[in-house]
């Protein structure tokens, strides 16, 4: 494979000539300046990038670790690479599966310098595993945690799920059922904690109608709808974890003629196209806005920039579900 050495010495110029002409920098003359390119385009000569990024100790790559792909991942991931690619850097992708040792693989290519930052999604490992690999690169998290050495970009669920429920609770439902995601997770809980205090503002019974957990699909969503007309004891309405869940409400619902909000009333968790599309009363959470405030967290640590966070806020989005 051709090297700058072998083109300087066809060229006739100097190792630094080369450069500036690969570089597509100034200081050398239009005449020169083909006569390189030429011997390049002759050789088929390619720039080594692992070499270039050894060089100035950077590759301009950020990986982004994700469990799997989702509705909300893709809006975080869209956002994050635009942001990123504004900016001269590009973005891989790591699926896990929940696997341990596949996030590994990506905190070891930070460690090697393959990569120059990592935004841990959901993590796999636990934080004292992860926390020892920030002193190769900045590592942001989506995921709710307090550490000094990993930001985070979460945003308490706690005040957007209360929205949720002074919503219900100001059109007329007392029956709500929660249907939650997996509970071991910060966001779920905070989620739980709005209920309970919702309940005792308003001097409701918590366990008037059962409540659901480790849910998040569109098909038990539409579970939720065959049991509802087996149940005895009905929910006025469905608060969800996501839109995905609560699109398998509405559109099942349907199916059954059943009438929303007429039978029951049912709000969502996201504000993704979805909602939109299925005209479901839903919490905007801006995914998007999250995302870009996770580069920004990156790019100052990498390039020394001082940018701020946006201040982000839930909002309540009413549509024909309640």
């Amino acid at each position: 494979m051709a090297n700058i050495n072998e083109i300087a010495k066809l060229a006739g110029v100097s190792n630094a000539t080369v450069s500036r002409v690969i570089n597509k920098q100034n200081y050398v003359s239009e005449q020169t300046r083909a006569r390189v390119q030429a011997v390049i385009d002759e050789l088929d000569y390619v720039p080594n990038l692992n070499a270039v990024s050894l060089k100035k100790g950077a590759t301009k790559l950020i990986g982004i670790v994700a469990p799997t792909f989702s509705d909300s991942l893709n809006v975080f991931i869209r956002s994050f690479t635009v942001a990123a690619q504004e900016h001269g850097y590009n973005v891989t992708l790591f699926m896990t599966n929940i696997n341990r040792d596949k996030e590994l693989v990506a905190l070891e290519m930070l460690r090697r310098k393959q990569i120059d930052a990592l935004v841990l999604v959901i993590r796999s490992n636990d934080w004292e595993t992860i926390e020892p690999y920030t002193k190769y690169g900045p590592i942001v998290t989506w995921q709710r945690v307090l550490n000094q050495k990993i930001p985070s970009v979460f945003m308490n669920q706690y005040d957007g799920y209360m929205l949720g429920l002074e919503h219900l609770y100001e059109k007329g439902y007392r029956r709500i059922t929660n249907v939650y995601g997996v509970t071991s997770g910060l966001n779920t809980q905070s989620r739980m904690q709005a209920y309970l205090d919702f309940c005792n503002q308003h001097e409701l019974d918590p366990h008037a109608v059962r409540h659901f957990y480790g849910m998040g699909t569109r098909k038990q969503g539409e579970e939720l709808v065959h049991w509802f007309k087996e149940t005895q004891t009905k929910p006025d309405a469905f608060f969800t974890p996501n839109d995905y869940l609560a699109a398998g409400i509405v559109s099942e619902a349907r199916r059954q003629n059943l009438s929303i909000p007429k039978d029951f009333a049912v709000c969502g968790f996201d504000d993704l196209e979805l909602a939109h599309l299925l005209d479901i009363t839903t919490i905007h959470y801006p995914i998007d806005k999250q995302a870009i405030n996770a580069f920004t967290i990156i790019r100052n640590e990498l390039d020394g920039t001082n940018d701020a966070v946006e201040e982000l806020e839930f909002r309540l989005v009413i549509r024909q579900t309640t």
